[in-house]
């Protein structure tokens, strides 16, 4: 599924793989305002809590994806002065070494870009609605979201100490 909202944002739930130069090059086509592009490509790991994993699945709620992955973005560019958000997560079946996620952020600058990035990230690796199946040589298992991960996660909001 494509997404592309008036606030710049494009959102691909998808399970073909993606070539990271092309996406960059669209994102800042002709966009002279655009001072600098951070991006975050996530891989698929061969290990899985000390396990040697075979292959894991992605699944989602599609309609309840693309909404959740919209309203982070919205988040992002109430946060921060951003020019264009990107995020591309992949489903299905991924073995080791294959590219599961792409978040990249254009900004003016930096500084904005690179904390948006983070924060975004941080969302999809505790709260996005994805769920994740791990298959190793002793089994397969559903994967809930690390501890760490979830204070990642707050870390952006409550009691005075985030930044949201």
């Amino acid at each position: 599924m494509n997404i592309e909202s008036e606030k710049k944002t494009r959102i691909l739930i998808q399970t073909e793989d993606f070539n990271l130069q092309k996406e960059i090059e669209l994102q800042s086509n002709q966009q002279m305002d655009i001072g600098g592009i951070v991006t975050f490509l996530g891989l698929v790991r061969d290990v899985s809590e000390s396990l040697d994993l075979k292959f894991m699945q992605l699944e989602h709620y599609p309609g309840m994806t693309e909404k959740a992955l919209e309203e982070i973005c919205y988040n992002a560019f109430d946060n921060w002065s951003l020019k264009h958000i990107l995020i591309i997560h992949r489903i299905g079946i991924l073995y080791p070494g294959e590219k599961i996620v792409l978040v990249s952020v254009a900004a003016s600058h930096r500084r904005e870009a690179f904390q948006a990035t983070e924060f975004i990230m941080d969302f999809l690796k505790s709260n996005a609605p994805f769920w994740k199946k791990e298959t190793t040589n002793s089994g397969s298992k559903w994967v809930d979201s690390r501890f760490e991960d979830e204070n990642a996660l707050n870390r952006w909001f409550g009691d005075g100490v985030g930044y949201l």
